[in-house]
């Protein structure tokens, strides 16, 4: 079943939670995330690829050039990861668990989807994950 879905839509408190034209935006969202670190990455790997600056004859330049090719590589490893995260939400919208809490099963709020939607958590079960690893870090 194909949900179009008008331009301006946005996920509403009054319609029922995670109903198809909720879901279909956030997949949307999801999608043209993807779509755009998959661009800034290979973009990121063609400008690594062309050596940029790594052969400068001046030592400063060159070390900004590793710098700036380490800088690279860390922002494309970031994204790599969040890219997995966006793979596993769109998973979690094709199996009906997506925009739901993995521990409480309570629904995330649409504010906090609409901000991260990659979200796994509930702003409460977020705070009480962050809570109990600094307890741990403070051991």
């Amino acid at each position: 079943m194909t949900i179009t879905l008008p331009p301006d839509y946005r996920p509403a408190e009054d319609e029922e939670f995670m109903n198809p034209r909720q879901r279909e935006y956030f997949r949307q969202k999801l999608l043209a995330w993807r779509a755009e670190l998959l661009q800034e990455s290979s973009e990121t790997l063609a400008s690594l690829q062309d050596g940029g600056g790594l052969q400068e004859p001046d030592l400063t330049d060159r070390a900004s050039a590793e710098t700036d090719r380490a800088l690279e590589l860390r922002t494309r490893d970031r994204a790599r990861k969040l890219i997995s995260k966006i793979d596993a939400a769109l998973r979690r919208i094709e199996d009906g668990s997506y925009g739901y809490c993995e521990e409480t099963d309570e629904p995330i709020s649409l504010k906090r989807l609409e901000a991260r939607p990659i979200a796994t958590l509930s702003i409460e079960a977020q705070e009480r994950h962050e809570r109990m690893e600094r307890t741990r870090r403070d051991d």
